[in-house]
């Protein structure tokens, strides 16, 4: 997961940003939908900005050690890590239909483009993790058009930014979606957060549109990989799922410390879930209560659950939910008041029937988990031995049902936000010696 208490500390990023898809086989190219056979919905391509590779550099470089806790990594390196090709970036748009509810909505992204690509190229479908704002979103990396934007941890999708500089620097289109209830055209709808269907159809639509802009562009998919991270690591598998039940071919998929089963993740985020080194393991964070209330909203929201607040949350702590829910903002009184994620919800929520609601809502957190699916195409995941927020024997499920063609890096000392780093940036022992993600995305081209 990922980001965000707006207008506090500048700190309130990282403090939170560890929480935390004609498609391209060349074959479905042209103006179907990838997720049904209605017509591709209009798609609005902005005009292109170029960010050079020495800038792209440079912020990496700024914002390494933001995600290196621990120093797990060497320092970044130009030499080893820089970037190849300076980067083109284009905002999306495109309308999507949202299965859950029936309504249809305009949604935005991001199209980034190595400069002087032509002919095929291998293209990337991004997933950023979760982030406590609206407006960190890899579509607001296009404020780079003004050489003295200043790239904050506070205010922009670093982790977009870091996909940028590592694959599309390298010679990949990236497309990423900025997911509903996000970005710029969000018109205070409230997000989707691992909400499957909706989740896939945007992340999809969104790919159709980066196709579409890609085609303007004279370009034409030559391999189609996924990446996420952390709540995007989740929507990599849901889409990767999604697309491959329609037939879609996909060369290659990373996850990043994915929440595969959002009910064991509520059962650890609340002290519910037995591990064995509980005395020695980095502690759930206090941010953790803040990411249910965005959970507990956003089933609210498109499964027509209207009195979920109430029968889940504690009353003491129901309006700090509802005012955080509506404005992702808390005041310097509102951190110092907020509830822990062991305290926020009603007694026995996890262990008995409290309510209609609370039951609907963790059957439907049932039928979104991703863990229990066998992978026909090869896919990775990462995850750290020291990620506070995803512990590491919660992989183990995931693992032993993805089946021949996956496999996992377990990072050794890593954090939630360092495993995302390492799998970027790592070499050698740090990911087991398989590769980081673009030297194994690039062993398939």
């Amino acid at each position: 997961m990922t980001n965000q208490m707006r207008a506090v500390n500048p700190a309130r990023r990282k403090m939170l940003g560890l929480l935390g898809a004609g498609l391209l086989s060349s074959g479905m190219a042209s103006a179907q939908s990838v997720v049904s056979s209605r017509p591709a919905p209009s798609v609005t391509v902005g005009k292109p900005i170029e960010i050079s590779r020495q800038r792209l550099d440079a912020l990496a470089g700024e914002f390494f050690p933001a995600f290196n806790d621990g120093g797990i990594l060497p320092a970044f390196s130009g030499k080893i890590h820089g970037a190849r090709y300076d980067v083109e970036l284009r905002a999306l748009s495109t309308h999507t239909t949202v299965p859950e509810t029936g309504e249809r909505v305009e949604v935005t992204g991001l199209l980034a483009v190595p400069v002087g690509a032509k002919g095929r190229i291998p293209v990337v479908s991004w997933h950023h993790g979760t982030i406590l704002s609206f407006d960190q979103v890899p579509s607001n990396l296009i404020r780079l058009a003004d050489p003295s934007y200043r790239v904050s941890d506070a205010g922009d999708s670093l982790e977009t930014l870091f996909n940028l500089q590592r694959l599309a620097g390298q010679g990949f289109a990236v497309i990423g979606a900025d997911y509903l209830g996000k970005g710029a055209l969000r018109n205070g709808r409230g997000e989707a957060y691992a909400v499957r269907d909706a989740t896939v159809q945007t992340c999809c639509d969104m790919l159709d549109a980066g196709t579409n802009g890609l085609r303007q562009m004279g370009l034409q998919s030559s391999a189609l990989f996924l990446n996420g991270w952390s709540q995007g690591g989740l929507n990599t598998q849901f889409v990767h799922q999604a697309l491959r039940r329609r037939g879609v071919k996909i060369t290659a998929s990373a996850a990043q410390s994915p929440f595969n089963n959002l009910a064991e993740s509520l059962r650890y985020w609340t002290g519910q879930l037995p591990i064995a080194d509980a005395s020695r393991y980095p502690a759930v964070p206090n941010w953790v209560s803040l990411c249910i209330i965005v959970v507990l909203g956003s089933y609210r929201e498109y499964y027509r659950l209207p009195t979920l607040f109430e029968t889940a949350i504690k009353p003491k702590y129901q309006q700090f939910a509802e005012t955080y829910w509506q404005r992702y903002a808390l005041s310097e009184d509102d951190i110092a008041t907020a509830p822990t994620s062991a305290d926020l919800l009603v007694d026995g929520f996890l262990d008995r029937f409290t309510a209609a609601p609370n039951s609907h809502f963790l059957e439907q957190v049932g039928r979104n988990c991703s863990t229990f699916h066998t992978y026909d195409s090869p896919f990775r995941f990462y995850y750290g031995l020291a990620d506070e927020a995803l512990h590491p024997s919660m992989m183990h499920l995931a693992l032993a049902t993805a089946g021949p063609h996956s496999d996992s890096v377990a990072v050794p000392g890593a954090s939630h936000r360092g495993t995302f780093l390492a799998s970027l940036y790592g070499e050698g022992d740090i990911v087991a010696h398989k590769g980081n993600v673009p030297t194994w995305f690039g062993s398939f081209t």
